[in-house]
């Protein structure tokens, strides 16, 4: 009887991450690999929580030579085969190069989001790692190409004249010095050039980076923690309403909580936007109830009693009438302040 053998652990991955646009753009690229490719790849698409993410599957399944699937917690990596994100989960690589999927703390406003799993691929690949960020809105993934970067990996971004969201690959650029940004169509042959090549020394693994994934992964997560990280800023979470920490890295500046949220600029002022917007509709309902309670009452009063209730009825609806001016007006600013 044969003793079971371990398949040996790979040195190297790719990781991709896409949001608007991604199900078209990933099934470009990948349908240019062969069915022998010789590393595994690992896919995080901003989707909704409520979705399957059966769509960019079947179309993987159909329209590439690799073996695709969703990614299952602790499950081996193994070369030739593409694991996706599951819907509302993170993807990351763990400790032992397996997979990691959680449901910890959003980022960048995502579940599943591009930077947890660039930075564990940072992390436990270092040099063997190949990062690339396709098309999108908003900013994520710029952090994780950052920390690649800083690791020794690659980092390729589509060519925003090229993305039928250019967000995301100009973002990256702007802030990132990397290696490579071409089309989708020369993405595949770059890949298999890459993969000819060893891959370079080993470079020790920042601090930082290595805290940041760790927080991620839910094995570290506390005060002390996130101090090393940046500074305490006079902001709310507006995942958890805790405080924010404030961390500088490269060119951009990026806000993290002790409990696991974690937002680029861009990100926070979009969440809080929407959180705004939420509490103004809130507002509104609460003071139309309002207005309307005390019409009703003011028909079952008689003398001064109505005259003040239809008073503060109208104060009520002067109220009502600036929430919607503010509800209905048009803010330029807020453009790209639009979830992924």
């Amino acid at each position: 009887m044969k003793a079971n053998v371990k398949e040996p652990q790979p040195n190297r991955v790719i990781v991709i991450g896409a949001s608007a646009g991604g199900l078209q753009a990933i099934t470009k690229l990948v349908c240019q690999l062969q069915p022998n490719f010789p590393v595994p790849i690992l896919v995080v698409q901003h989707i909704s929580q409520d979705a399957t993410g059966n769509a960019l599957l079947n179309s993987l399944s159909k329209n590439s030579q690799l073996v695709s699937a969703h990614a299952k917690n602790k499950a081996s990596m193994k070369a030739g085969h593409l694991y996706l994100a599951p819907s509302d989960h993170h993807l990351m690589i763990g400790d032992d190069k397996t997979l990691l999927v959680t449901k910890g703390a959003h980022e960048n406003r995502s579940r599943p989001a591009i930077d947890p799993l660039f930075r564990s691929a940072a992390v436990s690949f270092g040099t063997g790692a190949i990062a690339i960020l396709l098309t999108g809105y908003l900013n994520d993934g710029t952090s994780g190409m950052e920390a690649i970067k800083r690791c020794g990996g690659i980092c390729i971004v589509q060519d925003p004249a090229d993305a039928e969201y250019p967000d995301m690959p100009k973002n990256a650029l702007s802030q990132v010095k990397v290696d490579y940004c071409l089309s989708l169509s020369q993405m595949g042959s770059l890949i298999s050039k890459l993969l000819l090549t060893k891959a370079k020394k080993q470079l020790s693994i920042p601090e930082d980076i290595r805290t940041e994934t760790d927080i991620a992964k839910r094995v570290l997560s506390d005060l002390p923690a996130v101090n090393s990280l940046g500074n305490l800023v006079p902001f709310n979470c507006p995942g958890c309403g805790g405080v924010l920490w404030e961390i500088k890295t490269g060119n951009g500046l990026r806000y993290r909580c002790h409990t696991g949220h974690a937002y680029t600029a861009t990100s926070l002022v979009a969440e809080q936007t929407m959180k705004i917007e939420e509490t103004m509709w809130t507002a509104l309902r609460m003071f139309e109830e309002r207005r309307n309670l005390l019409l009703t009452l003011s028909k079952d009063q008689k003398g001064s009693n109505t005259k003040s209730l239809i008073e503060r009825a109208n104060i009520s609806q002067i109220h009502i009438d600036r929430i919607k001016a503010i509800l209905h007006s048009s803010d330029k600013s807020t453009t790209n302040d639009t979830p992924a």
